[in-house]
């Protein structure tokens, strides 16, 4: 099954961080927080202005986004998970290398 998002909605998922703390103290499934980081694997067409324009998305494909801890909808396909939103729901896109990891070793 394949989900094309509508209008100015984005399919994210979401990019999972380390399980261990600085400290090296392994932090179980159930006291982790959700990750606000995702990457886009669809977009829609664009939003549709009242004179019938569309105005295409500022977020492609690939794209590392930031969005709040609880937006968007979470949609399960073929048991894999995945965020609907809209592109006003994303805070901003992680620019450099095209994850966080690796964007961390850069830096070094």
């Amino acid at each position: 099954m394949k989900i094309k998002p509508l209008q100015d909605r984005v399919l994210v998922t979401r990019i999972e961080k380390e399980e261990k703390t600085a400290g090296g103290i392994i932090i179980p499934d159930t006291a982790k927080e959700k990750p606000a980081e995702g990457k886009i694997v669809a977009v829609g067409p664009g939003k549709t202005t009242d004179e019938g324009k569309v105005i295409k998305l500022d977020v492609k494909v690939g794209d590392h986004v930031l969005f709040a801890k609880y937006g968007g909808t979470e949609v399960k396909v073929d048991g894999v998970e995945y965020l609907l939103m809209r592109e006003e729901e994303i805070l901003g896109v992680i620019e450099g290398s095209g994850s966080h990891k690796d964007s961390k070793k850069k830096k070094k």
